[in-house]
């Protein structure tokens, strides 16, 4: 074997690596040059990828470029039901329409990073959808209530006496399934996916087919540097962001996380000799590299120079859409995080939110807007509002 596949093996199997089941087994299978069937399943549940899906898709390209087939799988089937995983409660069912929104550009998101050209893509509805009833049933036997029920998340549930849906228990199971249906080799997730991948190996063994091994990824914590990197809760960096947007969300992040972030989101390491300010510089412009290119990145990051060391207002900024009504702080500041009025009430009483400069402390504060003013939520966020 060349000395360049052996290093790229090792990267595979440890950089930024949680967990393999079983290391062995797919050590020697990489060594062998057999042709692995790699799997990873993604819900549309939201329209945008972030960096925290980038993680397993970074992975993923390291995969391919050892040569393995990649499998996509748009779990458009499953996302009506909602990943139980990490969950405190039920999710919202979405409907086939919602579904088909928020796919729209998952692809041409996902080739920031995979090559889709050469990834095996398919949608989850297409066997879930033909098998029917009896097929489900069958499916239902390869596991027990207990063993179902023996996932954390369910036992926190069942130990608050919150309800768990009948459609929750079988999510895993009809995941599962995806692996019977493309044959997979390796499944790929972050470690709260954990259950779901090994009740594939089950659910394959049941179907007397080869077990597949599992390679899990740490779970990246969002800007808040608490909580995982997630849409709903207004932490997240999408890849879809103007660069100078992605920029400054990095430059935002608590320091604890550049090495995280370096590891899990680049290909560097974290610079041992810098101070954490030159560190997050050097993490931010190599990020947004990553997906805007190195241009558009310098210019971000020389924005952000201009902005926050010399304490100007951006030249540009995200526009905030305003319909001339009276509007309430609280509801203002959602409209501009896209999180949880929980996560804008926070950030108000915190002192981070200005209006034109002046500080708004009131989230109950009816505010008439004309259009033109610039919102600033902490250091280095601003819309201007039209």
């Amino acid at each position: 074997m060349k000395k360049l596949d052996e290093q790229k093996i090792m990267s595979v199997l440890t950089r930024g690596v949680e967990d393999v089941i079983v290391r062995e087994h797919l050590e020697s299978a990489l060594r062998s040059g057999k042709k692995l069937r790699v799997k990873f399943g993604i819900d549309p549940t939201s329209p945008d990828i972030h960096l925290g899906h980038t993680v397993v898709l970074r992975k993923l390209r390291q995969f391919q470029d050892l040569g393995h087939k990649i499998v996509l799988i748009i779990g458009d089937f499953t996302a009506r039901i909602g990943d139980p995983s990490g969950r405190t409660e039920t999710r919202k069912t979405l409907t086939v329409q919602e579904v088909k929104q928020n796919e729209k550009t998952y692809l041409k998101q996902a080739s920031k990073i995979i090559d889709v050209k050469k990834t095996e893509v398919h949608h989850n509805s297409e066997w879930h959808e033909k098998k029917g009833l009896s097929a489900l049933l069958m499916l239902a036997q390869t596991a027990t209530v207990q063993q179902v029920l023996k996932r954390d998340d369910f036992e926190k549930r069942l130990g608050a006496g919150t309800d768990i849906a009948l459609l929750e228990l079988l999510y895993p199971l009809l995941q599962g399934y995806d692996s019977v249906a493309i044959r997979a080799d390796v499944e790929l997730g972050g470690t709260d996916q954990t259950f779901n991948m090994l009740m594939g190996r089950r659910v394959q063994r049941a179907f007397n087919m080869s077990e597949q091994d599992v390679l899990t990824v740490p779970i990246i914590e969002g800007l808040d540097g608490v909580k995982k990197m997630s849409k709903s809760i207004g932490n997240y960096v999408g890849l879809t962001e103007a660069p100078e947007i992605m920029f400054g969300k990095i430059m935002s992040i608590p320091d604890s996380l550049v090495p995280k972030y370096f590891t899990l989101l680049t290909f560097l390491d974290a610079p041992e000799n810098f101070g954490p300010y030159e560190s997050k510089m050097l993490l931010a412009e190599t990020i947004t590299a990553l997906y805007h290119g190195e241009k558009k990145a310098l210019e971000a990051r020389e924005e952000f120079v201009r902005v926050f060391s010399k304490k100007q207002t951006p030249q540009e900024m995200p526009l905030l859409h305003h319909r001339g009504q009276l509007i309430t702080l609280l509801d203002l500041v959602c409209s501009a995080t896209e999180g949880s009025k929980s996560d804008a009430r926070r950030l108000i009483d915190q002192r981070a939110v200005e209006i034109n400069e002046v500080l708004k402390t009131d989230v109950t504060e009816l505010l008439s807007l004309k259009g033109g003013e610039v919102l600033k939520i902490g250091k280095k966020r601003f819309w201007k509002i039209i």
